[in-house]
């Protein structure tokens, strides 16, 4: 018997997804003594549940909208998570932090599970947004790196990366049942956001 590899997608996800949540929420800004360059940088993302989400949401999201902001989003994002990051660096003023990182992955998975289709203008600030929390929560780490340079490139390498992966599950959405795929994947990252967003009231 023939197995339909795509009808795995889902289930992979939900399983790495369950992992995830198990692991904690908000790990990928516990503490701001992260020391070490590049490589430290591109495993930085993927040790936080609450970034690797949104990351993969946003090419998810891009996916499912389509052009232009299938390429817009991932560029949008990296660069003003860099804006973001300086005004870490400078210990800006902003509202509360991690309450916008985990209110990021909650309504990036809505808009995906609802199937959201934001006029381009609206995706780009959308995104725009939530870049300034995460840079911002990353930007307050750098000072404390080794060689802070590197830890940039090699985090926004790896954002980067995880904005394909999910452009690449977003793709789903051109087989058959794909929209109903993309959008089940988008309901438990809004679940996971849930999750993240009652954590981080609770720690407020």
């Amino acid at each position: 018997m023939r197995v339909n590899t795509a009808d795995r997608g889902p289930v992979a996800f939900a399983a790495v997804l369950c992992g995830l949540l198990l692991a904690g929420p908000a790990l990928a800004h516990e503490g701001t003594g992260l020391a070490g360059g590049f490589v430290a940088g591109l495993l930085h993302p993927v040790t936080g549940p609450d970034h690797l989400l949104a990351m993969v949401a946003v090419g998810l999201w891009g996916a499912f909208l389509g052009r232009p902001l299938v390429y817009v989003l991932p560029v949008v994002f990296p660069t003003v998570m860099a804006f973001g990051g300086a005004l870490g660096m400078i210990a800006a003023t902003l509202p509360p932090v991690e309450i916008g990182i985990a209110l990021s992955v909650l309504l990036l998975g809505v808009a995906i599970a609802l199937a959201f289709r934001a006029p381009v203008w609206a995706a780009c600030v959308l995104v725009a947004v939530f870049a300034i929390f995460h840079g911002y929560a990353h930007g307050q780490e750098l000072p404390s790196a080794a060689d802070p340079l590197g830890y940039s490139v090699g985090f926004v390498l790896s954002t980067g990366f995880l904005h394909v992966v999910g452009i690449g599950l977003g793709l789903l959405k051109d087989r058959p049942h794909g929209a109903l795929i993309t959008r089940g994947m988008g309901g438990l990252i809004a679940l996971a956001g849930v999750y993240f967003t009652g954590a981080a009231l609770l720690g407020a």
